[in-house]
């Protein structure tokens, strides 16, 4: 049993002289043999980079210290539990993933007949004014002059906006729908709604002032159109009322593909067991999901989801095995990480995280000072260990002896 950094090394010339690769571990190795405890208890290496620890770390040190310790040596989970699981976790994270895009596009067809109605509104207003009033203050072609030019200055102005980062010129604070675009672009996490994730203009992050321009180019452009073709107002105010009752038609269609799409997304959000009006914005596939990092104490690790819950980031763990009277302890302690790499990356306070035990045990673990300590002090512990080794078996339950994955390998296991 490797206990300290000279086993480490010994167990590695071993693993050499058999063939295996070991050229990282021994790399590894060496940055843990230079790391130095430093002021505020936290380990780091020669140059000053924190000794890395994954939320796995935090959840196999809480169930047991020597399980974390027999990972570590490379002694992988054994059991059908552990394949049951991957399996249950593969099955969730897509059903999540079919939620998401079902919820990206109810919130797309509900946007467009929100902007179809609008215009029928607008329609319906004007072509009512042209039918009353007269002819003789401006004549309808010099209006539609003026609409025409008008509209092409909005147009202009529009592209401009889109174009050009002048919320940040401003000053102006982040949205809610900036924050998770920024938290997708730097995680490289799941695919944003509307743009690509390399995207950099405004285009619908906080475009309500670029929708209304648009909404503007569009209604001018029409009527500009409408007057041109029509020989009096009279005229023009009948071309605008057929234009509305075809466009009423399609925005009757867009809203039963909304409700429709709606309807199934509801569905799926049932089936995986998330909050009503939750918004996903990641979830962790084991394989293309972004690693979320916090740089200045070592910490990273993937949760199963983030969830915008009004207007919070609330990060969720699945378990998958036997739901329990009560939340293990390293399953909290696994969320509590989440937690804190969820509130560096998005640079806003999350009040809590979800615990799930299948669909229907679910618990609240509530982010704060004391938890915050607790998450720290586990850290601080097993970056410890890490230097000077010496892990042992903190506890005297055989069944939990019994139900560990890597048993088969501890030389201290009451089973």
């Amino acid at each position: 049993m490797i206990q300290n950094i000279e086993d480490y090394k010994i167990e590695n010339i071993k693993r050499l002289v058999m063939g295996e690769a070991v050229s990282s571990d021994i790399s590894r190795s060496s940055a843990i043999s230079d790391a130095k405890l430093c002021k505020d208890g936290f380990w780091r290496d020669s140059e000053n980079s924190p000794l890395k620890i994954s939320a796995s770390d935090i959840e196999r040190h809480a169930y047991c210290p020597m399980s974390w310790s027999l990972a570590r040596q490379g002694n992988s989970g054994q059991g059908e539990a552990i394949e049951e699981g991957k399996n249950k976790h593969a099955e969730i994270h897509k059903k999540v993933l079919e939620f998401q895009e079902k919820q990206i596009l109810f919130k797309r067809h509900l946007l467009i007949w929100t902007w179809w109605f609008t215009v029928i509104i607008a329609l319906i207003i004007d072509s009512i004014a042209f039918i009353v009033i007269d002819d003789i203050v401006v004549s309808p072609i010099d209006l539609a002059r003026y609409l025409a030019l008008w509209s092409a200055i909005l147009l202009f102005t529009t592209i401009l906006a889109i174009s050009v980062p002048w919320r940040s010129w401003l000053g102006l604070s982040e949205t809610l729908r900036q924050e998770k675009t920024r938290l997708i672009k730097q995680n490289e996490i799941m695919q944003s709604e509307w743009e690509t994730i390399d995207f950099q203009g405004g285009w619908f992050e906080a475009g309500k002032f670029e929708i209304s321009l648009l909404f503007t180019v569009i209604l001018l452009g029409i009527h500009s159109i409408a007057l041109v073709a029509a020989e009096n107002r009279t005229q023009a105010g009948f071309i605008l009322f057929t234009l509305a009752m075809f466009w009423t038609l399609a925005a009757s269609w867009q809203l039963q593909r909304a409700l429709l799409t709606e309807n199934a997304a509801e569905l799926v959000r049932k089936d995986v067991g998330l909050n009503k009006n939750s918004e996903v914005i990641y979830s962790d596939d084991e394989k293309g999901s972004g690693l979320l990092v916090d740089q200045n104490i070592g910490l990273r690790g993937r949760p199963d989801q983030i969830v915008v819950v009004d207007g919070e980031f609330i990060p969720v763990e699945q378990k998958t095995g036997r739901i329990p009277k009560r939340p293990h302890l390293s399953h909290k302690m696994q969320l509590l990480a989440y937690l804190h790499l969820v509130e560096i990356s998005t640079k806003r306070s999350t009040p809590y995280g979800i615990l799930r035990y299948g669909n229907e045990d679910i618990h609240q673990i509530y982010w704060d000072e004391e938890t915050k300590e607790e998450l720290f002090s586990s850290i601080k512990e097993i970056q410890r260990l890490m230097v000077e080794g010496g892990a042992k078996r903190n506890h005297q339950r055989k069944g939990k002896c019994q139900n560990c994955s890597r048993k088969y390998a501890c030389s201290e296991s009451l089973a």
